[in-house]
């Protein structure tokens, strides 16, 4: 699964048992044994997690067996076909920039641990993950310059719990185009797209192709015609506004199209817009749907310097700069400022949904750990060096957490372990599902008869990695807390690479104990 601008985590394959298995010591060696989980199953989970977001015509190999067909008329008034694609969380919209987001960091995470996530049986199923969402983008992106970018509107929505089965609420679609430009879904599905291209480069070349043919429009079409996605989307304001702007989206675009087609333009645009477009000046403590700056370092950090002029090193040695600040205020070693914790240890952003920031940090620290290995280089902090093995040990604190070991005891990824929330808000697996009972729930029924009732969910939304504790690890487990119990395909997506990395890592670790007894 390597090709031009991509890295492979051990070039010499003879080299990798030992050098993984040695990571494998050194990591699961420093902790207990109990604080140790099954992450296979949890890979296993959250890959399934996305068939119970899916919106479309279900495929017959659909394993959420609760969901059914919906949203099937979706684009018809605009006379076009968006049928498909993911909703984003516990509500029936399809909001573009977050989906997008959503398949780049999938296919972010393949790229990264394609081997891992193969051995543990389930590349199949991450690419299907994927595939659902570009398949959706090729729809969507129906002229050069126009991308079709949101389903649905949040507040006829909200105002009804339904199921998507049953939806009655608008399905207007909305669009970005010349004359309505929206630079940062444009740009990130073209990255999305991008990064996609890679992951299917050898198993379906044609495709791969396809994608980047839609990758390249959208980011000319992003570029050229530079506008706030939500000026022009103004439904899109109240759920995803975009407060950083789309510069950092831009960058980002730039960069994944650099990896996938090596073609050295789209690397001097990330050169030469470094300065004005934030990328080499913002030091960024949150790595999200919105705010992209630290992906765009890390990535760019990564890239090698060798036969590269002047300016261009320069300026690769600023993105690595900042690209080391975000992980170092991570780690909790910088001088000035870190990502708070809670006194459970998890880091803290905001209250609401704070989980989505959380998993979306340990993806860059991940790749980064593993691309420090690969050069036998160390990170620099305020407080010292830091090695990639210690990178990764938070790493797994921080997953550990997420799957149990913390004060609450309670498992954030629903359907994993003993406890996990039961409530999750999310209109689909709250309701009795459509396969059970094929009688309509019409807008408000849904509130009386779903929503306020006292019992666990009927459907266990399995994967789901929830917004999780408060502050002060607390966590109230209630379908009315969205800050707390709703859940975002954004925050397992990150998650996906990392699980299959420490599902290796866990085997090999088993494997060498089994032999030296």
């Amino acid at each position: 699964m390597v090709g031009k601008g991509q890295y492979c985590l051990f070039p010499n394959r003879k080299q990798f048992l030992p050098r993984f298995l040695v990571l494998a010591l050194s990591i699961l060696s420093t902790l207990e044994i109990s604080t140790s989980f099954d992450y296979g199953e949890a890979l296993s989970k959250s890959l399934l997690y996305f068939e119970g977001q899916r919106s479309g015509r279900l495929p017959y190999s659909q394993r959420a067996t609760w969901r059914h067909h919906s949203g099937l008329t979706d684009g018809l008034e605009q006379g076009v076909d968006l049928v498909g694609g993911y909703y984003d969380a516990g509500d029936n919209i399809k909001f573009g920039l977050p989906m997008a987001y959503t398949i780049t960091l999938l296919s972010w995470s393949v790229i990264e641990f394609h081997d891992q996530i193969a051995a543990a049986g389930e590349l199949r199923h991450a690419l299907a993950a994927i595939k659902w969402g570009t398949d959706y983008f090729i729809k969507a992106h129906t002229h050069p310059h126009v991308l079709w970018a949101q389903v649905g509107d949040g507040e006829t929505d909200h105002q009804c719990w339904q199921r998507p089965e049953d939806m009655t609420t608008s399905r207007r679609a909305y669009r970005v185009d010349e004359e309505n430009p929206g630079s940062e879904v444009a740009a990130e599905t073209a990255a999305a797209m991008a990064a996609a291209s890679i992951v299917f480069r050898r198993i379906n070349p044609r495709y791969s192709r396809l994608l980047l043919v839609h990758a390249k429009q959208l980011f000319e079409f992003g570029d050229k015609y530079r506008g706030r996605y939500d000026a022009s989307i103004d439904v899109a304001k109240g759920y995803y506004p975009s407060v950083s702007g789309y510069m950092d989206e831009l960058l980002w675009a730039a960069l994944w199209l650099y990896k996938s087609t090596a073609n050295i333009s789209y690397f001097n645009y990330a050169i030469h817009n470094g300065e004005s477009f934030g990328g080499t000046t913002w030091a960024i403590t949150e790595f999200s749907w919105d705010v992209k700056y630290a992906g765009v370092q890390t990535i760019a950090a990564m890239l090698p310097t060798e036969g590269r002029n002047k300016e261009q090193k320069e300026t690769l040695k600023k993105y690595r700069s900042k690209a080391e600040y975000f992980i170092c205020a991570c780690l909790n070693k910088n001088n000035s400022t870190n990502v708070e914790r809670t006194p459970g240890g998890l880091l803290y952003t905001r209250h609401w949904n704070n989980m989505q920031y959380v998993s979306n940090a340990l993806l860059p620290l991940a790749v980064y750990s593993n691309h420090l290995h690969s050069t036998n280089w160390t990170l620099h902090c305020d407080s010292g060096q830091v090695g990639p093995d210690e990178i990764l040990t938070f790493v797994k604190s921080q997953v550990d957490y997420i799957l149990g070991s913390n004060p609450m005891g309670v498992s954030y990824m629903v359907g994993y372990g003993p406890t996990y929330p039961v409530k999750v808000h999310h209109r689909g697996a709250s309701t009795v599902s459509y396969r059970e009972s094929k009688v309509f729930i019409g807008c408000m029924q849904g509130y009386y008869s779903w929503f306020g009732q006292r019992g666990s969910n009927p459907n266990v939304l399995v994967g789901a990695l929830v917004g999780g504790p408060d502050k002060n690890d607390g966590f109230s487990d209630r379908r009315d807390n969205y800050a707390q119990t709703e859940a975002c395909t954004y925050n397992t997506a990150p998650l996906v690479g990392i699980f299959a990395k420490f599902h290796a890592l866990e085997k090999a670790y088993s494997n060498s104990t089994v032999s030296n007894k």
